[in-house]
């Protein structure tokens, strides 16, 4: 073998092992500086996907009881003339709305699980409120003015929104700390 040879071989094998240990070198320093860094990003992570999904299931409750609320004054409004098939309809939807309360309840837990006790306490008493609707506005009450059926709507859009500025409060103080 002649010398230029093997300098060359023995130059690349330098440089390979250059690299090696370059690239060795940065990986240790990475995964340092990651295990160095606090898991509350990953909490704080975690506590935004839980308001999220907290966000959805109140979204999902609202829309439902909306069409509740749409049928049932309809009825109220009808009374015998109503059709057959919008009974139907209200049927399945008050079906769904007692699936979504058992979700509503879940989301409640979550609240509660991350240490949000106030937007537990207010997403209850928003959860409350539709069920005091709907004991008082029902298929069939005719004693009932439109003007109370706004009253108790509007009341509850009230602690909807309520609840929502205190959600967003919440998820924007945990964006900025996330970022």
């Amino acid at each position: 073998m002649d010398t230029t040879t093997l300098f060359n071989f023995t130059n690349s094998q330098i440089t390979l092992m250059l690299i090696a240990l370059i690239l060795a070198l940065a990986t240790y320093l990475i995964l340092k500086r990651l295990q160095q860094q606090p898991t509350t990003g990953l909490k704080e992570q975690r506590r935004l996907e839980i308001l999220e999904a907290v966000s959805t299931q109140v979204g999902t409750v609202t829309h439902i009881f909306s069409q509740y609320s749409t049928l049932v004054v309809e009825s109220i409004q009808l009374g015998d003339r109503w059709p057959a098939a919008r009974r139907q309809e209200l049927e399945v939807i008050n079906s769904d709305l007692v699936a979504e309360f058992k979700k509503l309840a879940e989301a409640e837990a979550r609240l509660l699980m991350i240490g949000e006790k106030n937007l537990e306490r207010s997403l209850r008493l928003y959860g409350a409120k539709i069920a005091i609707y709907r004991k008082q506005v029902f298929v069939g009450r005719k004693d009932i003015t439109p003007e109370q059926i706004t009253a108790l709507k509007s009341a509850i859009h009230q602690i909807r929104e309520q609840f929502y500025d205190m959600l967003s409060r919440k998820y924007d103080r945990l964006l900025t700390s996330n970022a």
